[in-house]
């Protein structure tokens, strides 16, 4: 099976796991803050909190930003549910904006007008959850214009992006947003087994999910309520959770991190040879942008919606783990229950009725992807 995604993971990257299993520290060692520091220096951000997910960066993002009951968070349909569930942990309500049909990302003309419409009825966002789908960055300069006129705070959803760039600058800089979430999940750009990473530049929010990320506990005497004890004490100051990342997933995070440009750069090899391969076919490939430098953690392709089943079936019993990014949250049944329903989002809706995620990983080969090619072209015949 040729799949959709996997990992790469070399010698280099056990030794350091070996290393750390032999050492002192299986967790709460010195791993997880050189980690969150290669990637903090990387993102040219000041601050990183590597948690056990991006779903719990996602909503140790959320908190750190106040969300809670009566408020509101918006984000695409087009992501995977983590990107509005986050929202829900905090008792807030969720709502999502069409996307741009040419990039898939959340669309700022869309966002602008849905703006205006809450505007007038005093249904603002507090927080907007923009998604980089595939790694190919929102249009985030646009999107802070209209989050600084509305007064909304922004958490970045980079999942799919960590390596790219925005305007000359990595993603994960925070330059037109509060928080930036990271994934490091097995099919993801780097990965460290099961993981997530939350940045920011801004102090505050920096303290709350540190916070947040580990049961609410400080020893930090200028945080708690009175003199500490002794040198064992500790004070809960809030409700947090058990979100910490172990010290062998941040070592072999650290040992990914030197490999990131280079995983990145193979992709887009990848991407420009499935450019040159599929471009004389009956579909549409995925956009470049010439203002961003994609993580390209997903190759999506669109066929026509009546082709999509067969063509999706022939590759998957031909060996290609090819997938579908993503059903849209809003017709999830959950998310139907709370009222939303097909023709919400016409956007997402049509794009879901025609995407196809193509086997993208550094790894893949010139013959694996002549295969899917060939397979692609006998798909679209029948």
């Amino acid at each position: 099976m040729i799949p959709y995604g996997q990992q790469d993971i070399n010698q280099q990257d056990i030794e350091a796991v070996l290393e750390t299993l032999q050492s002192d520290f299986l967790t709460q060692g010195p791993r997880v803050p050189a980690f969150e520091k290669t990637v903090a220096e990387y993102c040219q951000v000041k601050h990183a909190f590597a948690v056990n997910s991006a779903t719990s960066a996602l909503h140790i993002a959320c908190l750190a930003l106040g969300v809670e009951a009566s408020d509101i968070v918006w984000t695409t349909p087009v992501t995977f549910v983590a990107s509005a569930n986050c929202a829900l942990y905090c008792g807030a309500d969720v709502d999502f904006v069409d996307i741009n049909p040419e990039t898939f990302n959340l669309c700022p003309q869309k966002l602008e007008e849905k703006l205006k419409q809450a505007a007038s009825e005093n249904r603002l966002p507090k927080v907007l959850i923009p998604v980089h789908l595939c790694g190919l960055p929102c249009d985030m300069r646009a999107i802070k214009q209209l989050a600084d006129e509305y007064d909304i705070k922004i958490i970045e959803d980079a999942s799919h992006a960590i390596g790219g760039r925005y305007e000359d600058l990595p993603i994960g800089s925070c330059q037109y947003s509060d928080i930036t979430v990271f994934s490091f999940h097995p099919v993801k750009i780097i990965t460290t087994a099961e993981g997530g990473m939350a940045v920011t530049n801004q102090s505050d929010l920096a303290e709350k999910m540190a916070l947040y990320r580990s049961h609410g506990i400080t020893r930090e005497p200028s945080l708690m309520t009175h003199e500490p004890d002794g040198p064992w004490y500790y004070q809960q100051v809030e409700l947090g959770f058990n979100y910490r990342m172990t010290e062998l997933q941040a070592a072999l995070g650290v040992s990914q991190m030197h490999r990131l440009d280079a995983f990145v750069a193979k992709r887009h090899q990848i991407a420009d040879r499935y450019d040159d391969l599929l471009k004389n076919l009956d579909l549409t490939m995925p956009v470049r942008s010439t203002s961003s430098y994609s993580g390209l953690h997903l190759y999506v392709i669109q066929v026509d919606a009546k082709k999509r089943l067969g063509l999706f079936n022939l590759l998957r019993e031909s060996g290609i783990g090819v997938n579908v990014h993503y059903i849209p949250v809003h017709t999830q049944p959950y998310y139907r229950s709370l009222g939303f329903k097909i023709g919400d989002f016409p956007g997402s809706e049509y794009y879901y009725s025609r995407a196809i995620s193509l086997p993208m990983y550094p790894n893949l080969t010139e013959n694996d992807q002549n295969y899917v090619v060939a397979k692609i072209k006998e798909g679209l015949m029948l």
